[in-house]
């Protein structure tokens, strides 16, 4: 091993991984590329595709998807995975869920279980969104927003819709997220990183969105994911949340990796940081020395 790497490898606990989900960086989603013991993070789906340290899910359907696989065994991407961190994620005894819905006549459609540790634990994990909130949240929106793509509007609303059970096995690796908590997936791993200390962190996949224009997610059709023909989100809430992420940890370094648009803090956002620096991939491969 040549003496250059093993000087990134030395340093390697100084540095994290981030990757987002946007389109951008699904160049990484490559078996043979070699990160050299930098601690990794990613969100949702990107089990998938590629292995990381830590995977991060904010989204309950997601996280039984995610529970469910590194339960069975199924995926390898899963089976060594140092953690799972979940948001809302508060084990009760499965007896207690039981009172909780006795009597309640709710359509089978609307109650989603998992079976990898068998139809019944002692353990469980409930969420969900309440089907008349939901409505009556939509009717709000609608009356508020008629600009709106009403179909749209529908498609994330109504997304995930229901009661979501997953009874735990004995032993898993979920870590519940303390803070932060209504995050997007991707700010909450950002955040979640900077506070194991490093030093230099590397964003990828981290692509701006806007209503005008698709959805940019690499899952998007897919299992627990918006569809194709979905149109983008509203940045502003990203923004903020790094933000927040950029100000708080002023002694890290933040490489933003193929953005969408550099120097987004001066254009869109009044604020700018001196942490944040922008990258091309081919920078990024060159500076950790990835093949």
């Amino acid at each position: 091993m040549n003496d250059e790497v093993m000087i990134n490898l030395d340093n390697a606990m100084n540095k994290a991984i981030v990757f987002g989900n946007g389109e951008s960086r699904k160049w990484c989603d490559n078996p043979t590329l070699s990160w050299h013991d930098i601690p990794t993070w990613g969100c949702n789906a990107i089990y998938r595709d590629m292995w990381v340290d830590n995977l991060v899910s904010v989204d309950y359907a997601m996280q039984q998807e995610i529970y469910e696989i590194s339960q069975s065994k199924l995926s390898y991407t899963l089976t060594d995975t140092n953690y799972l961190h979940f948001a809302n994620w508060s084990p009760i005894p499965a007896e207690i869920a039981d009172m909780m819905f006795n009597g309640w006549d709710i359509p089978e459609e609307f109650v989603h279980k998992n079976k990898s540790s068998g139809n019944h634990t002692e353990q469980c994990v409930v969420s969900g969104k309440d089907p008349a909130e939901v409505n009556e949240k939509v009717f709000i929106a609608k009356t508020m927003n008629p600009s709106l793509d009403m179909k749209d509007l529908c498609l994330k609303m109504e997304k995930d819709m229901g009661i979501w059970i997953t009874y735990l096995g004995e032993n898993d690796n979920v870590k519940t997220i303390d803070f932060p908590v209504g995050w997007s997936a991707g700010t909450t791993a950002l955040h979640l990183a900077c506070q194991e200390g490093p030093k230099e962190v590397y964003m990828l996949g981290f692509d701006l969105s806007s209503y005008d224009e698709s959805l940019n997610n690499i899952y998007k059709g897919t299992d627990n994911y918006l569809p194709s023909d979905a149109k983008g989100f509203n940045s502003v809430n990203w923004l903020n949340q790094m933000q927040t992420v950029f100000g708080e940890f002023k002694d890290t370094t933040f490489y933003w990796v193929d953005p969408i648009q550099r120097g987004v803090f001066g254009e869109i956002s009044d604020v700018k940081f001196n942490n944040v620096r922008y990258l091309t991939k081919e920078e990024l491969c060159g500076i950790l020395h990835i093949r």
